[in-house]
């Protein structure tokens, strides 16, 4: 039998096999209560009792592992009027507790910001913040540089 490894990777979703993802889901459905039990859950989702068990305590969607925790975000932005109040606003909307906030100066039109965010009051996960700040206009892109406690 394989020892438990405290060693993690970060996979793309298409990369993972039907039974994790299936297994992804069903924790879901038990965390959102839709479902009062696991055998409810596995049905639903169509997997099996044996490789939810398998699965269950080793995979986790990318936001429950940053939920509670620091993160710092490295943003371009374009040099428009409001474009960091509106960055701000945003973040300030989905609950997350801004720590530390630099810009660089605009050169080309064009700033820097660092963001650190303190995640756990947040009322949406930390892909969804991600996707709303990338459709900002003036939002170029949004990267994280770093999370921890």
């Amino acid at each position: 039998m394989r020892k438990r490894s405290d060693q993690f990777y970060l996979v793309r979703e298409d990369m993972l096999s039907e039974a994790m993802l299936k297994t992804v889901e069903a924790k879901r459905l038990l965390e959102s209560d839709t479902v009062q039990t696991i055998n409810e859950a596995v049905n639903e989702v169509e997997l099996s009792r044996s490789a939810f068990y398998k699965y269950k305590d080793g995979i986790f969607p990318f936001h429950t592992m940053v939920k509670e925790k620091i993160i710092t975000l490295t943003i371009h932005l374009q040099d428009q009027s409001g474009s960091l109040s509106k960055l701000l606003s945003m973040v300030a909307q989905t609950g997350a507790n801004v720590l530390t906030i630099n810009q660089t100066i605009p050169l080309q039109g064009k700033a820097t910001i660092t963001l650190t965010i303190e995640t756990a009051a947040m009322t949406s996960d930390v892909t969804g913040l991600l996707d709303q700040m990338q459709q900002l206009e003036a939002v170029q892109r949004v990267e994280i540089v770093g999370s921890g406690a």
